[in-house]
């Protein structure tokens, strides 16, 4: 049987194996056009979901001029005299890369404990950008301070819900550069 290339995205084990993030702020056009963005999310959605309660949304983000002015105001009612790089820093934050999905995680009343809940948003977090990854396009997971600031789950229309990434797709600017990786035995136990 011949092996697969890990070089190509062919596979789902290369996939994984080559995955990385781009810096959301080197990222050019082209992005995921709408029908690319809805395949992505489509594959997103599709992760582990016990009680098939889909404990999360997405909230594709596409005036950037209105959020990075929602980011500032949410900022301003926690911090009533902000300084201009704290507000040039948010309006910079909202307008990166060419697309931006907000992942909005939901947990929902129920007998399936939270803590599952929000590891099935965390899942649908990777599989996003493993999408993002299969169509050639990088992507970055970033939180930070919008992602904390108190209604902004609100604010994009996911009442009771907590930002679990701001989700930047796009065109690298340029090659993306591989980070050191921990070695297997230092994170894989052998039990007994």
């Amino acid at each position: 049987m011949e092996q697969p290339h890990f070089n190509d995205r062919s596979t789902p084990l290369s996939l994984s194996l080559t995955r990385r993030s781009g810096k959301a702020r080197d990222m050019v056009a082209p992005g995921p056009t709408s029908a690319e963005l809805d395949s992505i999310l489509t594959a997103a959605s599709r992760v582990p979901d016990h009680g098939k309660l889909a404990p999360w949304r997405f909230v594709v983000i596409t005036d950037r001029d209105a959020f990075a002015a929602l980011l500032g105001r949410l900022y301003r009612a926690e911090k009533p005299a902000p300084g201009r790089l704290e507000l040039e820093a948010l309006a910079t934050f909202a307008r990166q890369a060419p697309a931006l999905v907000a992942l909005v995680s939901a947990p929902r009343e129920s007998h399936i404990p939270r803590w599952e809940q929000e590891l099935s948003a965390g899942a649908a977090a990777q599989s996003l950008l493993m999408a993002a990854h299969a169509m050639g396009f990088a992507g970055n997971w970033l939180t930070g301070a919008p992602a904390a600031l108190p209604g902004i789950a609100e604010e994009l229309g996911v009442p009771g819900g907590r930002i679990a990434g701001f989700f930047f797709l796009g065109t690298p600017s340029r090659p993306l550069e591989e980070r050191p990786r921990p070695a297997l035995e230092d994170i894989v136990l052998r039990w007994p």
